[in-house]
């Protein structure tokens, strides 16, 4: 399902958090945030996932705009996994806690019937926990943990997966893994992702976040510029697709940045309207 951010503005304690931005996944698509920190990434999806209700503008999954809707039917639209967030899991088991992504579909009895059990099965398989499915939660490793989650999210049988840097804290091996498993999904996707190089691999395109606006948006080559990534994020590297279709971030041997004009030239700002980040796979 298409996510549509437009024109979103956020304050918060009086200070401007998020200003004009705008933003498209279309359906099937991996969109990742990136920016430095305190660019607003996070507070985004807060929008995004109902969490934080914006000053201005709209985000529509689909034809509706997820703040017209009852916290029920956007439940039941969009699912968020984020930073190890299993909440209270005490005493609960990995089946336990998969079964909770069901919550958004039960009627006043809270029963779960036929299909609840399907979906938290497929849910099971497709995230490969089987192996540790009866096991206590709290007892697994982070990269479990991030499997169990993003089963509980598919599990809520989401048209659109918010992920606020679920890789932190994971080996390498862990974090390639939870890459394949989402981009396995086919489910539309907006993820905050701190590790340039892991989103480069990940996404379709890029939004790139800056003081709360969008600096540049777009596919992965064509955003991650070496005057974006010297002017932005202040490091000089290149992006290059590799023989083997995968598209690598490389840094220089003396990677960090000052911060006067890049060689090829300074960093494209979005305008008054943002920038529409859209779809080349």
């Amino acid at each position: 399902m298409k996510l549509t951010v437009d024109r979103i503005h956020i304050t918060l304690d009086r200070a401007p958090i998020l200003r004009d931005v705008t933003l498209e996944a279309r359906e099937g698509d991996i969109v990742g945030l990136v920016g430095p920190n305190g660019s607003g990434k996070s507070t985004l999806l807060r929008t995004v996932y109902r969490s934080l209700r914006p000053a201005e503008g709209v985000v529509r999954v689909g034809d509706d705009d997820v703040w017209g809707l009852t916290p029920r039917a956007a439940a039941r639209r969009t699912a968020a996994v984020l930073q190890d967030a299993g909440g209270n899991t005490t005493g609960l088991s990995v089946t336990e806690i998969v079964a909770l992504g069901r919550a958004p579909h039960h009627g006043l009895l809270g029963r779960d019937g036929a299909e609840d059990h399907r979906a938290v099965e497929d849910a099971i398989d497709h995230c490969g926990v089987r192996p540790y499915a009866g096991r206590d939660y709290a007892s697994l490793s982070g990269g479990e943990r991030q499997r169990v989650l993003l089963a509980r999210a598919l599990a809520q049988q989401p048209r659109l997966l918010v992920l606020d840097e679920v890789t932190n804290h994971l080996d390498i091996r862990a974090r390639f893994e939870l890459l394949d498993l989402i981009r396995a999904t086919g489910v539309t996707t907006l993820a905050v992702l701190h590790d340039l190089d892991l989103a480069a691999r990940l996404c379709d395109h890029l939004v790139v976040l800056r003081d709360g606006a969008v600096v540049t948006a777009g596919p992965v080559l064509e955003v991650l510029t070496p005057a974006v990534l010297r002017d932005v994020f202040g490091v000089r590297a290149r992006t290059e697709r590799h023989a083997d279709g995968v598209i690598r971030v490389t840094y220089d041997a003396h990677p960090l940045a000052d911060h006067g004009p890049a060689a090829d030239g300074p960093a494209p700002t979005g305008g008054a309207d943002g920038v529409t980040a859209k779809s080349a796979r």
